[in-house]
Formats: structure tokens, C-alpha cells, sequence
């Protein structure tokens, strides 16, 4: 009996690198509503630009949910699905009543860093375990979110 799981990975390691992604996607579920209620909350003088930038951002974040969940697939193993979870899980706190457009930018920007902090375990994880798939993932993610928490941050001043 092998040791390897359906695509070749050792089947602990593909336990750990599962329990990190379920980790991660909770941050991402939590952190997609925060922009959601941004999008749908935010008033002031940047309104279009913001509501425009918010809706941008948190399409791609849930284009990443669903990534995150079948690589956690591919690896065996089932995605947590219950917004009870994803409470728990996530570091990221839920953003409530948040209108003021440079509160809910400084709100993203910490979603972010939390997020890259995330997927840089995450990628030693899977660098260590030879998983080319998630390590890739994670790469990407976080090539993307540090150019974008660096234009944040200039937004900001």
C-alpha cells in the first residue's frame, strides 16, 4: 500500500497542506464579504471610484475561493463550507458598518497582508512537500496582492 495520494503527494503532507488551504480559504471568505459590505456601504467624495474598485476586487477574490476549494480537492481531502467555520478559521474579523472610503481601503489592505502572510506559509509548506500545484497557486496569489496593497498604500498617501 502506497503512501501517496491520487496525485503522487505524500498523503501527510497533502493532510497539512489541506488543513493550511481550508485555513486560507476561511481568511478569503471572511475578507470577500468585508469587500462585498465596502462595495455596498461606502459613501463619500470617491464613491464611484471605490464602489467601481471594490466590485473589481471582490469578483477576483471569489474567483479565489473557488480555486482554493478544488485545490483542496485535488488533494483529497473536502473544503470547509459552513460560515460557522470560516469564522473560526479565519484571522481576518469580520468588517461591520464600514462606509468611510479610507477606513474600508485600510480594511483591504490588512485582508491583504493577511492573506500574503497566509500564502507565504502556505508555499513553504508546499515547497517542502514538492506540490508544484499549490505552491504555484500561492505564488501567483501573492505576486498579485503585493502589487495591489502597494497601490493601496500610495492611494492612501
Amino acid at each position: 500500500m502506497t503512501d501517496t495520494n491520487a496525485i503522487g503527494l505524500n498523503a501527510g503532507s497533502a493532510s497539512q497542506l489541506a488543513d493550511k488551504l481550508n485555513t486560507l480559504l476561511a481568511n478569503y471568505q471572511i475578507f470577500y464579504m468585508n469587500v462585498r459590505g465596502y462595495h455596498w456601504n461606502v459613501k463619500g467624495q470617491q464613491f464611484f471610484e471605490l464602489h467601481t474598485k471594490f466590485e473589481e476586487y471582490y469578483t477576483d477574490l471569489l474567483t479565489k475561493v473557488d480555486e482554493v476549494a478544488e485545490r483542496i480537492l485535488t488533494l483529497g481531502f473536502q473544503p470547509v463550507h459552513a460560515y460557522s467555520d470560516y469564522v473560526t478559521l479565519s484571522s481576518i474579523e469580520e468588517a461591520k458598518n464600514v462606509h468611510d472610503g479610507e477606513a474600508c481601503v485600510r480594511g483591504i489592505v490588512k485582508g491583504y497582508q493577511t492573506l500574503i502572510e497566509l500564502q507565504r506559509e502556505l508555499l513553504s509548506v508546499a515547497s517542502d512537500a514538492d506540490d508544484e500545484g499549490t505552491a504555484s497557486l500561492a505564488s501567483d496569489y501573492i505576486r498579485e496582492q503585493e502589487k495591489t496593497v502597494w497601490m493601496l498604500n500610495a492611494y492612501l498617501g
